[in-house]
């Protein structure tokens, strides 16, 4: 699936991956490496999760992701507590959360949508699959995410002159 790049929409996009594998962590640079204008960004817990969200400690001066990849199964802080706060926070509340985990089980895909998850995706466990995932959150997520964080960044920039 060939998609518009992202920087022909002249909005950079900036993706927070929270994944502990690291196999997982270099099929998502990898895929993600052919999308010109976007920015991922990668955290290996729930607890870096949430503190870059919050910008707290080394993330102070993160960027707010325009769209989260969590993981379920995270050391320290797993992604149903990363998402039930994220879904919880007036901040955050907004940013489409895409749970991509290894699970498929039932009681994870509703607990996930129960906790506002905006999508539930099994993770591929072969590169063409993980590349076509990436080419498909390319082609419906960030054409509307673009616009989206255009107005958003617009607003902003606005209340600050």
């Amino acid at each position: 699936m060939n998609s518009p790049s992202i920087a022909t929409r002249n909005i950079p996009i900036h993706i927070l991956l929270i994944e502990d594998n690291c196999g997982d962590v270099r099929l998502a640079q990898e895929a993600f490496s052919g999308a010109e204008g976007l920015s991922l960004h990668v955290v290996p817990d729930g607890v870096e999760g949430m503190a870059f969200l919050l910008q707290e400690r080394q993330y102070s001066d993160a960027l707010r992701p325009d769209l989260i990849l969590l993981d379920l199964d995270l050391p320290n802080m797993d992604g149903r507590e990363v998402l039930s706060r994220v879904k919880k926070n007036s901040a955050l509340r907004a940013i489409p959360t895409i749970v991509l985990t290894s699970s498929d089980r039932p009681a994870d895909v509703a607990q996930c949508y129960a906790l506002n998850a905006n999508c539930f995706i099994r993770k591929p466990d072969k590169w063409d699959e993980f590349q076509h995932l990436v080419d498909l959150i390319n082609a419906l997520w960030l054409p509307g995410l673009s616009r989206c964080v255009s107005q958003h960044r617009s607003k902003a920039m606005l209340a600050l002159a």
